[in-house]
């Protein structure tokens, strides 16, 4: 006999025992107490986040024999019993992928009349109703909107807006999350604990964020790597059989980027997948990496926390704090790209390589050689000549080897000069967020401006004076600050989107951070 899969076996039994959805549970529990359970509930979220599981705890509950309804259910009673069994008759479970037909429902609309064989209530429970027709959702409106006395329905979801609305109306609807990581970790290491098996702490981990919020996902892979009784499962032995890479290898191939360091990345990249690591895995772990360091970049750390370890997220808030949001979104572009493009081709590591060229290229700097020709020289990225690339960063080197902040040094802390000037003046932020960075030579900070009317603007003795002082505080210099005008390559803009650019700050990061481009500008009426 096969043996039971663990995902059923730790299946809850109460609403104790749910992981992750105490904000359902609590509902549920207090309906069930106060004697007010809804005809129609809607539950909607991922995969393997208690769905099911939610509407068969709901089925108990309302058929339990237990006399005090905050009990309920007491997996103790004879429908308890028989609905742990999967034997109890007033316990319909339909899927709708497969009885998607107007038919199907008629046929249940046709049997919901009869009374309950052995318990209160008939619960119906309709999984991945969105696959329902429309005849079938207007066949089973009807019947949702005025039910027997004795009959629930739960439908149950993962792509709520494929459901009609005049369903969702009349539903109480319920959102699953996704389950915290230090939670699918927890439930982990209580079956290692009950079922005396040999684990190491990272591989819970491990396990707990491939699965991406699914405790069910998460269940099913660890049964996958449960070694024989009495075994240690080591972290190593778990990353071979997933094809994974090790965290710290994602954060060093991070680190490289934020260097621009394309030797040192493409090095790394190819330890990692001569280690035996899945390219296309290895893709995926980078996307989902560089994808929380945005989100904890734009503020959204509450839900990275959700989703990595504390330590993880040290890490992940350090490069947060240095990686320039533009290279950060064309890195997350790229890495996308190629784990999408990875296909089995007959070098699968190449993709991994120019999705590391192209994130680096987007830096807009690259490692400059020292020179000595000249007591000061202005030094552009050979990557491209003016003609193919009229905004070419430059970094100045001092032949005495004293120069001031490198290019790079500014780009980490651009984003808390900004934050300073927009404490004195909103608008010489605005103005700033209409040029971009152009280079460092010495002591001066050279930025570029898209026009000669915004340049005057930012020019003026008290925005320029604004500017120089937060540099100075940030980088503990007298570093000054000076202009140059977009070359005519680069396409000049209207006066009225020179207004805008330097007006609206969301405009004007649209389309110097994110590469848009001001086509027309329509007035309102008002």
């Amino acid at each position: 006999m096969a043996a039971q899969a663990l995902y059923l076996k730790w299946r809850p039994m109460t609403f104790e025992e749910v992981v992750g959805q105490e904000h359902v549970t609590y509902t549920l529990r207090n309906a069930i107490t106060t004697g007010r359970v809804a005809h129609a509930y809607l539950f909607t979220g991922p995969r393997g986040t208690g769905k099911t599981t939610m509407a068969r705890l709901l089925a108990k509950a309302t058929n339990c024999l237990a006399d005090d309804p905050a009990t309920r259910p007491c997996g103790q009673c004879r429908p308890c019993l028989m609905v742990n069994e999967g034997r109890f008759l007033d316990l319909i479970e339909i899927d709708a992928a497969s009885h998607t037909s107007v038919d199907d429902v008629r046929e249940l609309r046709d049997r919901i009349s009869f009374s309950p064989n052995e318990g209160r209530y008939k619960v119906y429970i309709i999984d991945e109703v969105h696959r329902f027709s429309g005849a079938a959702f207007d066949a089973l409106l009807k019947t949702i909107e005025e039910p027997p006395d004795h009959a629930i329905f739960v439908l149950a979801t993962t792509e709520v807006h494929k459901v009609p609305q005049t369903i969702l109306s009349r539903c109480q609807r319920f959102d699953f999350r996704r389950i915290p990581v230090w939670q699918i970790v927890e439930r982990l290491w209580q079956i290692t604990q009950e079922e005396n098996l040999q684990v190491e702490q990272p591989v819970l981990e491990l396990v707990a964020r491939q699965a991406t919020g699914s405790l069910r996902d998460a269940i099913t892979l660890f049964d996958q790597l449960i070694a024989q009784p009495g075994e240690m499962l080591t972290l190593e032995m778990a990353q071979a059989i997933l094809g994974t890479a090790t965290s710290q290898a994602v954060q060093d191939l991070t680190g490289t980027l934020i260097a621009g360091d394309t030797a040192g990345g493409l090095d790394l990249i190819n330890q990692t997948l001569d280690a035996g690591t899945d390219p296309r895995q290895f893709a995926r772990q980078i996307v989902d990496y560089l994808r929380l360091v945005m989100v904890v970049q734009t503020g959204g750390t509450t839900l990275a926390e959700a989703v990595v370890m504390p330590d993880v997220l040290e890490a992940i808030a350090a490069q947060a704090q240095v990686f320039p949001r533009r290279a950060l979104l064309e890195a997350l572009r790229a890495f996308n790209t190629a784990a999408v493009e990875m296909r089995g081709g007959w070098q699968p590591q190449l993709p991994l390589e120019l999705a590391l060229l192209e994130s680096i290229e987007a830096l807009d700097v690259s490692p400059q050689p020292s020179l000595v020709s000249a007591p000061r020289q202005m030094v552009a990225s050979p990557q491209a000549g003016p003609e193919s690339q009229p905004a070419q960063a430059v970094q100045t080197v001092d032949a005495a080897g004293v120069d001031g902040p490198s290019l790079a040094d500014i780009h980490a802390r651009w984003r808390d000069v900004l934050a300073g000037v927009r404490q004195q003046d909103r608008a010489v932020e605005a103005l700033l967020n209409s040029g971009r960075l152009y280079g460092v030579e010495g002591y001066i900070v050279v930025y570029q401006m898209p026009s000669d009317t915004l340049r005057g603007r930012i020019e003026k003795e008290e925005n320029r004076a604004i500017v120089e002082n937060v540099l100075q505080q940030l980088f503990g210099k007298p570093l000054k600050f000076t202009t140059r005008v977009q070359s005519a390559q680069s396409g000049d803009q209207t006066p009225e989107a020179e207004d805008l650019l330097a007006n609206d700050s969301v405009v004007a990061f649209t389309v110097n951070e994110l590469g848009g481009k001001i086509k027309r500008i329509r007035k309102s009426k008002e």
